[in-house]
């Protein structure tokens, strides 16, 4: 039993290509099944999280992450009768179109792409979604309902163009599919886009800790992090700190969970929609965290990015991606015959710079860590093997 103010799949908007509907599954199930069959989603288990994959199998990756910040939204959505599967689908969506090396390769690529338009993430898994992945007969990219479509776009809230310029592939698909940019997605988006936050900061602090890049007695000083840490140590004084990390955490992103539901729902209990487009045109977002909660979750990131981020172990690896992402995008720009037998003949059927770098930033947004590393090695090591490539 849903709340009105869900997004329901029988009122769905449709697809851009119209197709029959599935006799056993919902428009959203199917968004669902969609992405978790696609290639850019496989390709989320080589993608740097924080720690590029070669460096531990137990750190966290894109993919595992979209898992999780998938587990916890459509946990929370059953708990607020949202629509689970729509709020699942968007949150396993909403990191496919990262490049390798996390925001150091999308820093990198986006200074590759300034006289073209830049690069944006976002922008990314649109097109990945829409026209990059080529499995069906009957149309490019997964054809995915207008509502999948829009949460994945604007989970983060509006896109206004007065804010800054919109990226070229939102603007160009949203003329043939519009996406209702300036408003407010759903409450299932706006769900999955704080269990993104909640996913990655609690994680982070995890891997953090087991990397040996945060100091303990730092953790401890967190207003929430070190408070949870110091009751569990409270009730189990010799628990190994392996479990403790663990037993923190799970707390720790159970009261964030709890703080939202609350919130939200005294949000939602105040303005009364009536309908999913009551919430698109409500002017601000329903799903929020308290503002004590914001409060922890802002000192958080301001202690991950000052201590793990930019730790120096992290910029080393960073600095090396930076430096494989600009050689590759400068090496296909001045000799794009180096680039595979399909990427050059998209390359060539483009008529200007512009768009022709669009081509080898797709090639290389679609990357792996691993894949790239060894690219560069194929295209810049003089000693690496000439046949069999």
């Amino acid at each position: 039993m849903l709340m009105p103010y869900a997004t329901f799949p029988e009122e769905s908007k449709g697809r851009l290509h119209k197709e029959p509907e599935s006799p056993g599954r919902s428009a959203f199930q199917r968004d669902r099944d969609r992405i978790i069959h696609a290639t850019a989603f496989r390709r989320l288990e080589y993608k740097t999280q924080v720690f590029v994959y070669h460096e531990g199998d137990h750190y966290r990756n894109r993919l595992t992450h979209s898992l999780e910040v998938a587990q916890l939204a459509r946990s929370t959505a059953r708990v607020l009768k949202l629509e689970e599967d729509l709020a699942e689908a968007t949150a396993l969506a909403h990191d496919l179109g990262h490049p390798p090396f996390g925001h150091a390769g999308e820093d990198a690529l986006d200074a590759c792409m300034k006289a073209h338009g830049g690069f944006d993430h976002n922008a990314q898994s649109l097109a990945i979604l829409t026209h990059l992945e080529q499995k069906y007969a009957a149309f490019n990219g997964l054809n995915l309902s207008w509502e999948a479509l829009e949460g994945i776009v604007k989970h983060n809230g509006p896109l206004l163009p007065s804010a800054q310029p919109l990226p070229k592939t939102i603007t160009d698909y949203n003329r043939q599919h519009d996406l209702a940019l300036n408003g407010w997605p759903g409450l299932e988006a706006q769900l999955a886009a704080l269990c993104d936050d909640i996913a990655y900061n609690n994680h982070d602090i995890e891997d953090g800790l087991r990397a040996g890049l945060l100091r303990f007695e730092d953790v401890l000083a967190l207003p929430l992090v070190g408070e949870t840490y110091r009751s569990v140590m409270q009730s189990y004084p010799d628990i190994p700190q392996g479990r403790l990390i663990y037993e923190a955490r799970r707390r720790i992103i159970h009261a964030m969970i709890s703080d939202m539901v609350a919130t939200t729902s005294m949000l939602l209990s105040d303005h009364a929609p009536h309908h999913a487009e009551e919430v698109r045109n409500h002017g601000q977002a329903l799903v929020q965290f308290s503002e004590k909660m914001t409060g922890h979750l802002e000192n958080i990131r301001q202690y991950l990015r000052r201590e793990m981020y930019r730790h120096y172990k992290v910029n080393r690896m960073t600095s090396k991606a930076r430096r494989i992402v600009t050689d590759l995008f400068q090496l296909f720009v001045s000799e794009p015959e180096c680039l595979p037998k399909e990427w050059n003949v998209a390359y060539h059927h483009r008529e200007d710079m512009a768009s022709r770098a669009v081509v080898i930033a797709n090639y290389l947004a679609g990357m792996t860590d691993r894949f790239a590393i060894e690219e560069h090695r194929r295209l810049f090591d003089t000693s690496y093997r000439l046949i069999g490539q």
